[in-house]
């Protein structure tokens, strides 16, 4: 019964509260009780609830009286904890990616659970192309009947299904694809985009150098995380996708700490989207 009631933990969508709390201990690094239930505006009960919730699926610590964050720079969170984070906002992001791909395209998609809500955006698209390799979006775009599938070689990542290694970086380099997709697991203030596994990197640099157009899809969280690996500057993209919490759908008063996305980081990255001549943040890349 342990068991089942834990895989139920990690693998459901965590409510708006819960995501914008936990994003804000991980930018913070620790937090208090009373401090969560001052800054969400709710009881000590209701925090309380939600940090024992955080901390049985392995994404926070409890300490007395308070919650610490497991983030490292080394390794991402587990597979089925991050299918379950920012469901909606990946959701609304594949959204808008989809409604910008048009009918006939071929693209290089990689690893990630964003690129995955992204697949299941594409299912009613026609003549697509796919190169990937992501198991889990080869798996998707299978079950359409007008999307050509093409799964690269290589070593499959038991954790995530994603595959990397010499011969994918070989496979892919065979292609040239009108977009590349891409997540990405942290985007500094200047703009230098970080993951975990340099092999991961490896190939999503060759996604990227094979592609005519580069596509970041990233939701708000992975403007507070770092990460060890440096993947590219920004400007080596054509369109960045992601989507900006408000106070109206969840997280802390705005007019106290611990929002989303902190205004250093919206001044830094739309001034430095502004000098490259990426889409701007307030654009149709821009999702509500």
């Amino acid at each position: 019964m342990f068991s089942l009631l834990l895989f139920y933990h990690v693998t459901m969508t965590l409510n708006p509260r819960q995501s914008a709390l936990l994003e804000q201990v991980r930018s913070q690094g620790s937090a208090s009780i009373e401090e969560l239930a001052r800054a969400f505006d709710v009881t000590l009960q209701t925090v309380r609830r939600d940090v024992n919730l955080l901390a049985e699926a392995g994404m926070l610590s409890r300490f007395h009286g308070g919650v610490r964050s497991e983030a490292s720079t080394i390794e991402n969170i587990a597979y089925r904890q991050r299918q379950g984070l920012h469901a909606e906002g990946k959701r609304r992001i594949a959204e808008a990616v989809a409604r910008a791909v048009p009918d006939g395209c071929s693209l290089l998609i990689n690893i990630g659970t964003t690129t995955e809500a992204i697949a299941r955006a594409l299912l009613r698209h026609r003549g697509l192309r796919v190169i990937t390799n992501n198991l889990h979006v080869a798996d998707i775009l299978s079950d359409n009947p007008d999307c050509e599938v093409i799964v690269a070689g290589g070593v499959v990542r038991p954790r995530d299904r994603g595959i990397t290694g010499e011969a994918t970086i070989e496979f892919i380099r065979q292609f040239k694809v009108d977009i590349g997709l891409i997540g990405i697991s942290g985007i500094e203030a200047d703009g230098t985009l970080r993951d975990y596994d340099f092999r991961e990197v490896r190939v999503a640099r060759t996604i990227i150098d094979q592609s005519r157009e580069v596509w970041l899809a990233a939701d708000s969280s992975k403007f507070q995380r770092q990460a060890m690996v440096e993947l590219a500057p920004i400007a080596r993209i054509s369109r960045f996708f992601h989507r900006r919490r408000t106070a109206a759908r969840a997280g802390p008063n705005p007019t106290r700490r611990g929002r989303a996305l902190p205004y250093r980081w919206r001044c830094a990255l739309t001034l430095f989207l502004r000098n490259h001549e990426l889409t701007p943040f307030r654009r149709h890349a821009h999702t509500r």
